[in-house]
């Protein structure tokens, strides 16, 4: 199988870095829980909406995000046996390209640079699986769509969906 994986909200934290950045910065107090259904500039004050959207065009906001739980081994044992390419919508954030290729040669360094796809819009992807936390993304794809859960996600229920990286082992291992 040819397996794309996206790579925000699904093998790199960026909501929760969203949330403890916004957190720090307005010594605020909001919980992932506060966000279920919505976009995270969604949750706070509109004053402070154009804060949360600046984040991703700091430098080293791409660099410094956590890595999903699991992600790692699961995607380790999938390129084992499959065809696993990163498909990233980098090109939304230029300065992201460099950060989120240096992030992957540290935590996936078993998907090798040729499987790395940092694109504008995905719906050019062709392949049997995309894994990716956004509708518009898995809308336009013609394989089997997997929606990796999200807390902007979690009112969608016109995909097949993943919580855990433990459930896509299930699905695909």
């Amino acid at each position: 199988m040819v397996i794309f994986v996206d790579m925000d909200e699904v093998i790199a934290d960026a909501y929760t870095a969203h949330l403890e950045i916004y957190n720090q910065e307005f010594n605020a107090q909001v919980k992932i829980q506060d966000c279920f259904g919505k976009e995270f500039w969604q949750t706070v004050p509109e004053i402070h909406q154009e804060s949360i959207k600046g984040h991703t065009r700091r430098d080293g906001f791409f660099a410094g995000l956590k890595v999903m739980p699991d992600s790692q081994e699961v995607l380790e044992e999938l390129s084992k046996k499959h065809e696993v390419y990163i498909a990233s919508a980098a090109m939304e954030f230029p300065q992201s390209l460099r950060e989120k290729s240096d992030w992957l040669d540290t935590h996936f360094p078993f998907i090798p640079w040729q499987n790395r796809i940092l694109c504008g819009n995905k719906h050019i992807l062709k392949g049997d699986v995309l894994i990716d936390d956004r509708s518009k993304n898995l809308d336009f794809f013609d394989g089997r769509s997997i929606m990796f859960t999200s807390p902007h996600n979690t009112n969608v229920t016109s995909f097949e969906r993943a919580d855990t990286w433990k459930d896509i082992a299930e699905k695909l291992l």
